[in-house]
């Protein structure tokens, strides 16, 4: 908690549960975290705080290719062995939120209640794993390094095999119409 808090400038109940995560993942899945190499590969669902703590836990991070953000808007995360394909789902136990305050009696706020239990909790009461399997393929996700093409629209540089083919040009998403902006 100390490296996420030090990495983060403070410490917040979301990063505890997205570090406890990530241990309670390396131990299912069997892994030595923070990880050196990139065995391990996350979804998170959520951004933030949430996933500063996976990735201080982890060795996980956007930037190093092992994370990938699926913004669902849930503080749940699924973790995927690289070598084996196993894949597990881990999410808050919907109880977790009621159960801080008898963890945490004298906390000053419910926020304060979160931040101190979520430290305390046994990780069966604190999250709920549940074994996934993978309905997209990660091989693609992860991408072939050195793979670049051209828009034929715009002309930007397109990386990680993520053009698309239509009516025989090669086009970014953002002019296939897939665009977050207008």
């Amino acid at each position: 908690m100390r490296r996420s808090s030090a990495m983060h400038r403070h410490l917040c109940p979301r990063q505890v549960l997205g570090a406890r995560m990530g241990m309670y993942a390396g131990e299912l899945l069997n892994l030595p975290l923070p990880q050196t190499n990139k065995r391990l590969y996350v979804f998170v669902e959520t951004d933030g705080c949430f996933a500063d703590g996976i990735g201080v836990a982890t060795g996980c991070w956007l930037g190093r290719r092992t994370m990938r953000l699926i913004d669902e808007g849930k503080v749940a995360a699924t973790f995927v062995d690289t070598q084996t394909g196993n894949a597990v789902r881990i999410a808050p136990h919907p109880n977790t939120r009621t159960l801080a305050r008898q963890y945490a009696p004298d906390a000053r706020s419910r926020w304060h209640a979160y931040l101190i239990a979520y430290q305390l909790m046994p990780v069966t009461d604190l999250l709920i794993a549940q074994p996934v399997t993978l309905t997209v393929d990660l091989k693609a996700i992860i991408s072939r390094n050195g793979i670049r093409a051209m828009c034929d629209r715009c002309g930007e540089e397109i990386i990680n095999a993520r053009e698309i083919l239509r009516d025989g040009q090669t086009l970014c998403r953002t002019c296939a119409g897939e665009r977050y902006y207008t």
